[in-house]
């Protein structure tokens, strides 16, 4: 019996409400709405992650930090969603990338990311994600690698777009991610 697979949404906003908050807890609801073919899981602890340094990077780690491995560990898949801050990612969601680099728990794991940004930007956070999840050893899964008209998009009381082309969209991703985990 195989079981159903665990997708880590991860946001690189601080900022409540963000349009990639919004893309995210779309994600989620439409894992939760549709068959039992994935499960979804917010890991929320960015804003408590210390700022990375090499010398603390050892074992007994920051308890923010090993709750961060631990929920990529138990993760079969990790779905990010980042704005783009002056032409790459915003400070604090590079620095939970850098906690990942010195931990082996993302390597060979199926990731994705969708970017929200208007048209003709996020081009550079795309660029970062790529570089730092290539020293990682993370397994990028092009073909779920999107673009999602988000941002202006209204959102409901839930947080989630409504948009049926979006949620669509997001489900492909997630089911692209799902597949991944087992090549």
């Amino acid at each position: 019996m195989t079981t159903t697979p665990l997708i880590l949404l991860l946001s690189g906003s601080l900022r409540a409400g963000s349009s990639n908050e919004a893309v995210l807890r779309t994600a989620h609801a439409v894992a939760a709405e549709g068959p039992a073919r994935v499960r979804t899981i917010f890991y929320e602890g960015l804003a408590a992650l210390p700022h990375f340094n090499p010398d603390d990077d050892v074992d007994p780690l920051p308890e923010p930090v090993a709750t961060l491995r631990a929920a990529i560990d138990r993760a079969d898949a990790i779905l990010i969603c980042a704005p783009e801050y002056a032409g790459t990612l915003p400070g604090s969601f590079k620095n939970l990338l850098d906690w990942t680099v010195g931990g082996t728990e993302i390597g060979d794991k199926p990731v994705a990311w969708v970017n929200a940004a208007a048209p003709g930007r996020g081009e550079g956070a795309e660029a970062t994600l790529r570089t730092v999840l290539g020293y990682t050893g993370a397994q990028v899964v092009e073909e779920a690698c999107v673009r999602i008209p988000a941002s202006g998009q209204p959102s409901g009381p839930d947080g989630t777009l409504a948009d049926s082309a979006v949620r669509e969209r997001l489900g492909e991703v997630l089911g692209l991610l799902a597949d991944a985990r087992s090549v």
